[in-house]
């Protein structure tokens, strides 16, 4: 970057440091932070939707549909979260490649599984072998928002569940009374009232995302944590113009002021948002907050 960086071999102290973090692999460290926030911005709202969805099913009136909602609760959170990740991006990616192999290639005549492998036509390939690396990259990254959507999905359903019965029932009665129907009494009185119930419980579950983000690792993406290992592990003069050796702690406790710093801030927001929330409401908050008044 630096116009006296031409000659690293030549470099010592302050400037041989500012050309080894401002290297090409370094802007790829930096740019994978903007591939965490951006995982966590959509997999937030994402997997609160299926929360929102699975809750909604697993009150349903209609037998099939609650049957849903609790089986989609009770199945992803009773498998571990690696296992569900690494098991349903290889299901979903080889449903996809089949299925585009069954339309696009009707006259292949050999099997599909042969052995261990999975091999279909060129054709078929998610996403095609001739594509753009961005491509590459955008496929599996949406296949890891997915994936990380329905496993927190399922716990935010269970959280949204426990909240929509907490609202007192007697709100409830007093709505129908009124003449609202149960479509209005549910989005009128039951959903505004009960994100203050559930908010503890999809703050743990937030800081638990953020957590989860290095399984991005696991999913063959380029994320903080694979960068911190490529770049911390020891170099050579022979594979390397900025030879070191083993700084991977360095890196992973620089990791871990991130990790500790966002963790912090979310608390402040979380926390803020609370009281915004439990203003005025029939609470031990908003009965608190009534009190300081």
């Amino acid at each position: 970057m630096f116009s006296f960086c031409s000659d690293p071999s030549q470099l010592d102290g302050f400037y041989w440091l500012s050309c080894y973090l401002t290297t090409g692999k370094h802007m790829g460290f930096y740019a994978s932070f903007g591939t965490v926030l951006l995982l966590l911005a959509i997999t937030a709202p994402t997997a609160l939707a299926f929360g929102f969805f699975g809750a909604s099913a697993a009150r349903s009136n209609l037998a099939p549909l609650r049957w849903f909602g609790k089986g989609y609760i009770s199945v992803v959170r009773g498998v571990p979260d690696i296992a569900f990740f690494l098991f349903f991006i290889i299901a979903l990616d080889q449903g996809i490649e089949y299925l585009r192999h069954k339309v696009k290639c009707s006259d292949w005549d050999q099997p599909i599984r042969q052995g261990n492998d999975f091999i279909v036509c060129d054709a078929a390939k998610m996403p095609l072998g001739s594509a753009p690396q961005w491509i590459h990259e955008s496929y599996g990254f949406t296949l890891a928002v997915l994936t990380f959507a329905i496993v927190f999905g399922a716990f935010a359903a269970n959280v949204l569940f426990g909240a929509m019965r907490a609202v007192p029932r007697a709100q409830i009665e007093t709505a129908e009374a009124y003449g609202m129907t149960r479509k209005q009494s549910f989005w009128r009185i039951l959903v505004p009232q009960m994100w203050v119930y559930a908010l503890p419980g999809l703050s743990n579950l937030w800081l638990v995302l953020i957590k989860a983000t290095p399984l991005l690792f696991l999913l063959g993406i380029e994320d903080i944590v694979y960068w911190a290992r490529e770049l911390g592990g020891t170099k050579t003069s022979r594979f390397t113009d900025y030879p070191h050796g083993d700084w991977r702690v360095w890196y992973f406790l620089f990791l871990l002021v991130f990790y500790l710093a966002f963790t912090k801030v979310s608390e402040i927001f979380l926390e803020l948002l609370m009281i915004r929330l439990t203003h005025g409401q029939a609470t031990t908050g908003g009965e608190a907050q009534r009190k300081a008044a």
